[in-house]
């Protein structure tokens, strides 16, 4: 079965198509989640609020959108609402307060040296790229995302969120100038040297 055939299956109330749609798209959404967020348990409980949100949802589907561009929309906005509810409610700490009258201390990270070289760079990567993106703005990070994990086209990412295509294409230019800059400034990346 088609998508849209799958979609008219499950707004009849078929379950068992709806769980097909589920298949086929969990993955992709899990993935916006978790690099929305940051955090793979916070990620899982969004996608099912986005899956959620889909099933009850499904009556008014109209089709002007593939099924998956308007799940990608359901997601972002599972995610904006969340980040920003977050945003208002803590900030991060290092600091351990264990409540029982003494002095708080630093939280101790585990010692990871005897990881091997490789897994260390790799995951010393891609925490200095998670906290690029973090330090986006959300409607920044949300266009970049879509572009460069989901791969979706300007056009779907603008259906997807409701926007004018150029503002996407601004967005996700800002958002690439505003990554770069920010992994400079933390040394996480240089330019090459002029060529001669």
């Amino acid at each position: 079965m088609t998508e849209q055939e799958l979609v008219q299956a499950a707004q009849q109330g078929s379950q068992d198509a709806f769980a097909r749609l589920v298949e086929q798209n969990q993955g992709k959404i899990y993935h916006l989640c978790y690099r929305m967020t940051g955090n793979p348990e916070d990620a899982a409980d969004l996608t099912q609020d986005a899956f959620l949100n889909a099933w009850r949802g499904l009556p008014k589907f109209s089709f002007q959108s593939t099924f998956s561009t308007w799940l990608y929309r359901l997601a972002s906005n599972a995610c904006i609402d969340f980040l920003r509810r977050e945003k208002r409610r803590s900030s991060l700490s290092m600091t351990l307060d264990e409540g029982d009258g003494e002095e708080p201390r630093e939280a101790e990270i585990p010692d990871e040296r005897y990881a091997p070289e490789r897994e260390l760079e790799r995951k010393e990567t891609l925490q200095a790229l998670e906290a690029a993106l973090a330090s986006l703005s959300i409607e920044h990070r949300q266009v970049l995302l879509l572009r460069e994990t989901q791969g979706l086209s300007y056009q779907e990412i603008a259906q997807c969120l409701g926007l004018e295509e150029g503002t996407v294409k601004s967005r996700i230019a800002r958002a690439r100038l505003a990554l770069r800059d920010f992994l400079v400034k933390s040394g996480n990346f240089s330019f090459p040297p002029p060529s001669k």
